[in-house]
């Protein structure tokens, strides 16, 4: 993994474009559009779930947050497989140190979040236990029209698990969405794995779902690598503007400014 900073990447007028696997294909989000009415079944969400814990845990041990965890930022590619993206808001953080930047998508923000009283890796874990929620049932735990209230539902209340889950489901569930940071599934010291060694991942192989050896339920319906049939019609329909390049001057001096302000110290002398 290489972590490539903002601020020192990005100049004005001026883009470096960097190479990306070009093999995705379907956003969790569109799977789950058409799930809400019939969710995911346990073993369906297993796979994603686990593929997404296994991301997710490499980037807190590279000292990683991703604090954006939501189905359009999951991507999958030809084979049914998952991977993360958008790491717009992801920030390095040591063992010993908090964020308190108010950042995320509200349905799936972390209570320490919304009270700013400082985060770390354990707000990716509230936010992986409100997917695998979204995932079974078809709407996440927490929802409101008013933005507010919703927070304020996210801060207070309950979650009611549904009885149709399993109890291992219900005990994974409970222990992601723990309101205390401290108390929540994978804030000890062990971190990722004290999930993977839950219950509910009894049937998964760690070692070969990470090598790619485990399918997936679902295959997308796809042509080739350059297919574009999943993506939405809004942004293949847009044209590809290219970025001006920098100017032979930019970053020099400003040609013809001659004025130099007045030092103090030399004019007393």
């Amino acid at each position: 993994m290489k972590v490539m900073r903002k601020d020192t990447i990005i100049k004005k007028n001026h883009v470096d474009y960097m190479k990306a696997e070009r093999i995705f294909s379907l956003k969790l989000s569109t799977l789950l559009l058409f799930s809400s009415a019939t969710p995911f079944s346990e073993d369906q969400a297993r796979v994603y779930t686990a593929e997404i814990v296994s991301a997710v845990s490499h980037l807190h041990k590279c000292g990683i947050v991703h604090r954006d965890l939501k189905p359009e930022n999951i991507l999958m590619n030809a084979d049914g497989h998952v991977m993360l993206t958008d790491f717009g808001l992801a920030k390095e953080i040591d063992e010993s140190s908090r964020s308190n930047s108010m950042c995320g998508t509200t349905e799936y923000m972390a209570p320490e979040i919304l009270l700013s009283k400082g985060h770390n890796k354990d707000a990716d874990w509230w936010s992986v236990g409100i997917l695998l929620f979204e995932m079974l049932t078809g709407q996440p735990p927490f929802t409101h029209a008013n933005r507010k209230k919703l927070q304020e539902k996210i801060i207070k209340e309950k979650f009611k698990l549904p009885p149709f889950l399993t109890s291992d489901a219900h005990s994974l569930l409970k222990g992601l969405l723990q309101k205390e940071p401290s108390r929540r599934l994978g804030s000890g010291p062990n971190g990722g794995d004290e999930i993977k060694s839950h219950k509910w991942f009894q049937s998964i192989n760690w070692n070969k779902l990470e090598a790619r050896e485990l399918q997936p339920k679902f295959k997308p319906d796809v042509s080739g690598k350059d297919c574009t049939a999943n993506f939405d019609r809004c942004w293949t329909a847009m044209p590809a503007d290219d970025s001006p390049a920098p100017t032979p001057t930019a970053g020099e001096h400003f040609q013809g400014y001659t004025y130099v302000a007045p030092n103090p110290w030399l004019s007393s002398v």
